[in-house]
């Protein structure tokens, strides 16, 4: 979960800084967080998925790890 959120947070913060640079430089920060915070988000929650998948799998099985 949390690889998946820093990895969706850098380039949600790198798209928002490049968009925020074409529209309005002064402000281009604001726009780190306003794109970079939500693909955080998304990235934790396709995490969290992804991870609860995979536990229920490996406890159907018998498996731990």
């Amino acid at each position: 979960m949390l690889a998946s959120a820093v990895t969706f947070g850098v380039v949600g913060g790198v798209i928002g800084l490049v968009l925020g640079l074409i529209a309005y430089p002064p402000t281009a920060w604001f726009a780190v967080f306003e794109v970079g915070v939500p693909a955080a988000l998304l990235g934790a929650l396709l995490g969290l998925a992804a991870g609860s998948i995979t536990s229920r799998r490996r406890r159907s099985r018998g498996t731990s790890v």
